[in-house]
């Protein structure tokens, strides 16, 4: 039986996709749960030049309940990201004009954009590429061919990741790094750092268990909502992410070889910040 529904019969066929690969192992990583109703749909924005694959990828979100818009070249993907504000992008890497590379380039380097997840589905599949796309912002990297299952529940994932409320709600701060969950706001060193939604909940965790070794399996999880450790390079290059952007300030972060990743409890006596007039 076919993962998805799909009455597109010969779209499903064509030799670019496997539908019917096995994503028993990856499939399970994510909590299959019914998009909760609601009186206006998210939209999703996929970007790809090839017909067939926005018939297949429109299709299976518009059936997992999703509005879903298209663009074909990454100058369109651009101007659709900024009036459509879509909860989640869907970005090809290999766009004619402007590279999904450089869209996401300048999606994260607008203030408007810069917190719309993104998901990149490309024929790219080398290790080296993905920890590119990682790197320039991507939430997700999937490959071609791909399970269409597989990826609307990696966008039901990413979504779902970016629009939770952090467990913390107080103000919580480690040496010069001071987090703001309510306001969604981190200082470093005194100056506001733009992060993405899954680096400012990568950030909170270590935060709030400081002095406790995070595995990368674990980070996955909690992070990421997978269930299974399906890439924890993943993890790794979130963490070059964040340290890049707070700087020196990312020092407390420690690197455990071979385990994951730690704040110390004693680095600079974490605390919360003392309220206004009893600093």
């Amino acid at each position: 039986m076919l993962d998805f529904p799909c009455p597109m019969t010969q779209e499903c066929n064509i030799s670019y996709f496997d539908p019917l690969e096995t994503v028993t192992q990856s499939a399970s990583a994510f909590p299959d749960e019914p998009e909760p109703m609601t009186a206006k749909p998210k939209t999703i924005l996929v970007a790809d030049d090839e017909e067939d694959v926005l018939k297949l990828v429109g299709t299976n979100l518009k059936n997992a309940g999703f509005r879903v818009v298209d663009a074909k070249d990454g100058a369109t993907a651009l101007e659709k990201a900024r009036s459509e504000s879509p909860a989640l992008v869907v970005l090809d890497l290999m766009l004619p004009g402007m590279p999904g590379s450089e869209v996401c380039k300048a999606l994260r380097s607008d203030s408007v954009t810069a917190r719309i997840p993104i998901i990149m589905l490309t024929a790219k599949a080398e290790e080296s590429d993905r920890i590119v796309g990682l790197e320039l912002g991507a939430d997700d990297y999937i490959t071609k061919p791909f399970s269409p299952r597989e990826l609307v529940l990696r966008v039901k994932s990413v979504i779902r990741r970016s629009s939770g409320e952090p467990e913390v709600i107080n103000p919580l701060q480690v040496e010069e790094i001071v987090v703001d969950p309510s306001r969604h706001q981190v200082m470093a060193k005194g100056k506001v750092v733009e992060l993405t939604a899954t680096e400012f909940k990568l950030l909170v965790i270590l935060m709030e268990r400081r002095g406790r070794v995070q595995n990368r399996e674990r980070l996955l999880n909690d992070v990421w909502g997978y269930k299974t450790a399906i890439d924890t390079r993943t993890v790794d290059t979130h963490v070059r992410r964040l340290r890049e952007k707070l700087g020196r300030a990312a020092d407390c972060i420690e690197t455990v070889r071979g385990f994951g990743y730690r704040i110390e409890e004693n680095s600079g006596q974490a605390r919360r910040p003392a309220p206004a007039g009893r600093r």
